[in-house]
């Protein structure tokens, strides 16, 4: 597999060369299986669903060592505390995390019975490192269409506003996608690019979770993150999910596993799970 499959944030040239469908489509689901219909109707209002609980202590202790470990073995090979990215398909620990059912069955209800996992995203902000995420849509770095996607958000630490939780802007994916700025150096921006003014948009939701719990938001959902000041670690992994419907450019279709029903068209490549750990 070539290097564009693992790149974090493509090409703006690339990206734009793309006619993309960016608007926010409602869930198609009607009678949720494990969601409640108040949680359904919170992802169609607000963009977004928090919190869930989905592993144990004990369990959630068990990801938490194993990160740990791989962790340590990135910064080994000259990576940092970011760029663990498309760990699903190099590592099989986080292949099973894609597709855990508890957090399949929560996807389905908003996606549809048909659901694609194509991305894994460890973010780990380490004591005081200064680093934020600017306010963003997810949405802008995907070369997917239409936007039938989203994120879920596993929180392996606690994670409360003082290590750099997460915020939204509840509602804002409602206008589709935004006009955004190149991010400045004095952001310290993990990613590249700043929405301003986000309140504009909508009401401002932290999203303090204990470990273990996940939050889903919407691609198009406005969101970010403030750097972690405090002298705990902050990590989490993100799991992302489209409908199999969701047609994906520059090869990124190669990173798909089909984690519930079908692909009609073959499309997504249904990557096995890999021995390494």
């Amino acid at each position: 597999m070539s290097d564009q499959q693992y790149k974090i944030i493509p090409d703006q040239s690339e990206l734009d060369a793309i006619e993309r469908d960016l608007k926010f489509y409602p869930s198609p689901v009607t009678s949720p299986k494990t969601l409640s219909s108040e949680q359904l109707e919170s992802y169609n209002r607000d963009g977004l669903i928090r919190p869930i609980s989905i592993f144990s202590d004990e369990e959630i202790c068990t990801i938490r060592e194993y990160f740990d470990d791989l962790l340590k073995r990135t910064i080994a090979k000259g990576g940092d505390s970011y760029s663990i990215s498309s760990a699903h398909l190099k590592h099989g620990p986080v292949w099973d995390l894609l597709n855990d059912q508890r957090i399949i069955d929560c996807v389905a209800d908003l996606l549809g019975e048909n659901v694609i996992g194509w991305g894994s995203h460890f973010f780990c902000k380490m004591p005081h490192d200064g680093k934020a995420v600017a306010w963003h849509q997810d949405s802008s770095y995907w070369p997917l269409s239409p936007s039938k996607a989203l994120t879920v958000w596993l929180a392996i630490d606690d994670v409360d506003m003082e290590n750099g939780g997460m915020k939204f802007i509840a509602g804002s994916q409602n206008y589709g996608h935004m006009t955004y700025r190149e991010s400045s150096a004095e952001e310290h921006n993990v990613l590249n690019q700043t929405i301003d003014d986000p309140e504009q948009y909508g009401k401002l939701v932290e999203n303090p979770l204990r470990a273990g719990q996940i939050s889903i938001h919407s691609d198009l959902l406005l969101h970010g993150s403030d750097a972690n000041d405090s002298d705990r670690r902050r990590c989490a992994l993100t799991l992302r999910y489209a409908a199999a419907d969701v047609q994906a450019h520059l090869g990124w279709n190669e990173k798909g596993v089909w984690v519930q029903g079908t692909d009609a068209t073959g499309h997504w490549s249904n990557q096995p799970r890999p021995e390494a750990q």
